[in-house]
């Protein structure tokens, strides 16, 4: 192919890219895709304003702390922060927080394309950018204001910098920014230590090699090995001693001294009590059996199912094909043997390249975290989808790169690519097509009917209470979940300090929480407002909290509090 008509299809191609990426920021009012296989995750109801609220909270009030309640900033302060910076110049608007999202899906696409490029020609980066734009798996969780896209930017742009340490003339100095971006991708999800073999591995595999190269050769300058390795120039320097040491040494400390920097900022500022009891919202009961491990793996493997049918297991091949063609035996000389050799070559040098064996253990290090807590949700792959996608794009650049079968194989894996594009491109670009706005419509009208029909303090109690705030700036507590203290020990002390009007639920209601609203309070049903698909969460209802006459408190230990009481009106299940 000529020069003109390759660069007149690679525009085309960008364009293409470019198109399905801007989708991302069109209509952000708009649900999450109703009726689609996510439909279970609980993001698309609460996440978006929990780990906003301290942002919401900051603009509406003037103050982003509220005493008893769920503030989970203290442990993952980065996005909340991101968000109070934009709301300076933006007010608070889903639109606003969810473009936030937006953004950092197209820092994540340049960031991947850089990072893919280090090792590859330039069509294999721009097919894993093709599968990335056109999935509709990130489609739908790419749009949401949630922890992951910020999360994806960060570890990114580490991994670019970690490949690149033998390029530049500082690596050391390079290495403690790569410790300070991890600080970052911890306090923007505590997940990401499960990122830091993925990290550890691009920073030192190549450091490694260049020092292996260079030890077998001692009248050699570092600078030839490096050339030799990266098949660049001799534009770096030697580094003299042990480069993968000191600068493995140079991350942890950056890592060590700015994480435990803001540790101490927590603790001298009273917020340890909210640190902990984060981790204890995200902590989930286990199976009585002892095999329970088993289970989750099992249910996390192959969760990855979520994310795409053809792409993932495509991924799966790819790396147990580089694993058993590295490992796989000699053959005697013939025709039949140069294939092997291909075949050989080809998963040596796929398992020794330091952007591949990072995706493979960033997948690894995410789907441990989800089997550790047992509980895996659909977003959560919304960070190994970028990975698995670099892997199918990697293996397919390295089979092509070769000959014989292993080259023909290569067709065989863009075959499927495409099909894969093809049919996720349709299913993303009718996602598109027909936004929806219930849960948006839903939020307006429950506010205009508190607004409309006061009862006394407008402040909202509901586990989507931040999420409909990020929606209307409607005053709310979550009810679900605060950080018990001495002050505070329950939901009741803080209903009691807080007095709000008004409490919503989805479909039911949880018997519990019944119970510490029947303390101080009787409940009157007034209206509901459909939104959403989720046969368990498609109907919100709100209640007017009315107080207990003369300020009397009910005793759960003398009463049952947990079944509709004289005075209240419930007309949806107490389950």
């Amino acid at each position: 192919m000529t020069t003109p008509a390759r660069r007149g299809l690679y525009a085309l191609w960008l364009v293409l890219i470019g198109g399905f990426a801007l989708l991302h920021a069109l209509n952000l009012r708009a649900d999450f895709p109703n009726h689609s296989p996510w439909f279970c995750d609980w993001a698309k109801y609460t996440d978006e304003g929990w780990y906003g609220n301290a942002a919401i909270r900051a603009h509406l009030s003037g103050n982003w702390y509220l005493r008893g309640d769920f503030n989970p900033a203290p442990a993952v302060p980065v996005w909340p922060f991101l968000e109070w910076v934009l709301f300076c110049f933006s007010g608070v608007t889903i639109q606003a927080a969810r473009g936030l999202a937006a953004g950092c899906f197209a820092a994540n696409l340049l960031l991947s394309y850089m990072l893919l490029r280090v090792r590859g020609p330039r069509w294999m980066a721009l097919l894993a950018l093709t599968l990335i734009v056109t999935s509709p798996f990130l489609y739908c969780f790419s749009r949401l204001a949630i922890l992951e896209p910020s999360l994806t930017t960060l570890t990114l742009g580490a991994l670019n910098l970690a490949v690149r340490l033998p390029r530049l003339r500082r690596p050391v100095w390079a290495s403690a920014c790569v410790g300070l971006l991890f600080t970052l991708m911890a306090l923007t999800k505590t997940s990401a230590i499960f990122l830091l073999p993925a990290l550890g591995w691009a920073m030192l595999l190549p450091l490694w090699q260049i020092g292996k190269q260079a030890s077998g050769s001692p009248h050699r300058d570092p600078r030839e090995a490096l050339s030799a390795s990266w098949g660049g120039g001799t534009g770096s320097p030697p580094w003299g001693g042990r480069p993968a040491l000191r600068c493995a040494s140079a991350a942890a400390a950056a890592f060590a001294f700015t994480y435990g920097l803001w540790m101490a900022l927590v603790v001298h500022f009273g917020l340890w009590g909210d640190f902990k009891y984060f981790f204890m919202t995200t902590r989930y009961d286990k199976p009585p059996e002892f095999y329970w491990p088993l289970v989750g793996f099992w249910w996390s493997f192959h969760g990855g199912l979520w994310v795409d049918r053809i792409l993932i297991p495509l991924a799966g091949l790819i790396v147990l094909g580089a694993v058993l063609a590295r490992w796989s035996p000699g053959v005697p000389a013939s025709a039949a043997a140069d294939s092997s050799a291909e075949w050989n070559s080809w998963g040596r040098k796929l398992l020794r390249d330091p952007v591949f064996g990072a995706s493979i253990l960033a997948v690894a290090g995410y789907i441990l975290f989800m089997t550790c807590r047992n509980h895996p949700q659909p977003r959560y792959f919304a960070v190994v989808a970028f990975f698995c996608f670099f892997v199918v794009a990697q293996g397919t650049g390295s089979l092509l790169g070769g000959a014989g079968w292993p080259r023909r194989l290569g067709w065989a894996v863009v075959a499927l690519a495409a099909i894969a594009a093809t049919a996720n491109g349709i299913h993303t670009l009718t996602y598109a097509a027909y936004p929806e706005y219930t849960f948006d419509n839903a939020a307006q009208r429950l506010t205009r009917y508190i607004d409309t029909h006061p009862n006394g303090n407008r402040l909202l109690v509901s586990s989507s209470g931040d999420q409909i705030s990020l929606f209307t700036r409607l005053p709310a507590l979550c009810g679900e979940f605060g950080a018990p203290s001495s002050s505070f020990p329950g939901l009741p002390s803080e209903l009691a300090f807080y007095r709000p009007g008004w409490y919503a639920v989805w479909n039911d209601m949880n018997p519990i929480l019944i119970e510490r609203i029947h303390t101080r309070f009787s409940l009157e049903q007034e209206a509901s407002f459909p939104a959403l698909d989720d046969p368990d969460r498609n109907l919100l209802v709100l209640f007017k909290l009315h107080p207990l006459p003369g300020g009397q408190v009910r005793d759960p230990r003398t009463l049952n509090l947990r079944a509709p009481l004289p005075g209240d009106r419930i007309d949806i299940p107490v389950d």
